[in-house]
């Protein structure tokens, strides 16, 4: 089985996520900007009996973020599931943040998944289909975080146009947007959370969606 990679793999949703793919058997690739996070989803996933794969990257950085998800191809094969959980997660309002500091967070934020989307939905259309799935947030945008409201903007609009692209070759491209403060054991607990991504992977076709808005438990 050829697994799922999350990029993003920080605790909270990304690692909740890698979890939930774990417990249904599947290889898991985790990758995260720092070598520490890492090292921490892995360990976190080496009771769950799979096959895992780690990597460091920069999801604005496209060379490494490129070969990081090679690195997962040349051992496991093109995924079944591809997760995008990576963001910049800042206070900023209008005006407060530099050119470069929006720069960066765009990097992230949205760039980073178009770059994913690139490099592996092609190859999962011509290997049969699967499932692209990016984090979103900030159902409405909020002025003391411009950065995330534009970015996760960016994303739904993302989540549009490659759904129109690649639906037809059997990749359901969809977004989880998550309308609240992440933490374990509240409303907005990422092991619940992890649970629409799964549901979202598992769906049929028929019943394919864009976007999930998880308001809560």
């Amino acid at each position: 089985m050829p697994g799922v990679i999350v990029i993003g793999a920080g605790p909270g949703i990304g690692l909740a996520v890698a979890r939930r793919f774990a417990r249904e058997g599947l290889p898991v690739g985790v990758v995260a900007r720092s070598q520490d996070t890492v090292a921490a989803a892995l360990a976190a996933l080496e009771h769950a009996g799979v096959r895992t794969y780690g990597a460091t990257a920069d999801a604005a950085d496209e060379t490494a973020l490129r070969a990081a998800l090679d690195g997962y191809v040349e051992r496991f094969g093109v995924p079944e599931a591809l997760v995008y959980n990576a963001a910049v997660i800042q206070w900023d309002a209008v005006g407060e943040l530099p050119a470069e500091g929006h720069l960066r967070a765009w990097g992230v934020n949205v760039v980073g998944a178009i770059t994913a989307a690139a490099h592996l939905l092609p190859r999962m259309a011509e290997a049969g289909g699967g499932t692209y799935v990016i984090t979103g947030g900030m159902p409405t945008p909020v002025p003391g975080v411009t950065s995330l409201s534009l970015g996760k903007a960016g994303v739904r609009a993302l989540a549009e146009l490659l759904e129109t692209e690649y639906r037809p070759a059997g990749v359901h491209v969809a977004t989880v947007t998550v309308a609240g403060a992440v933490s374990p054991g509240s409303a907005f607990d990422p092991d619940e959370i992890a649970e629409e991504y799964w549901r979202l992977h598992a769906q049929p076709a028929a019943a394919w969606e864009r976007e999930v808005v998880f308001a809560g438990r």
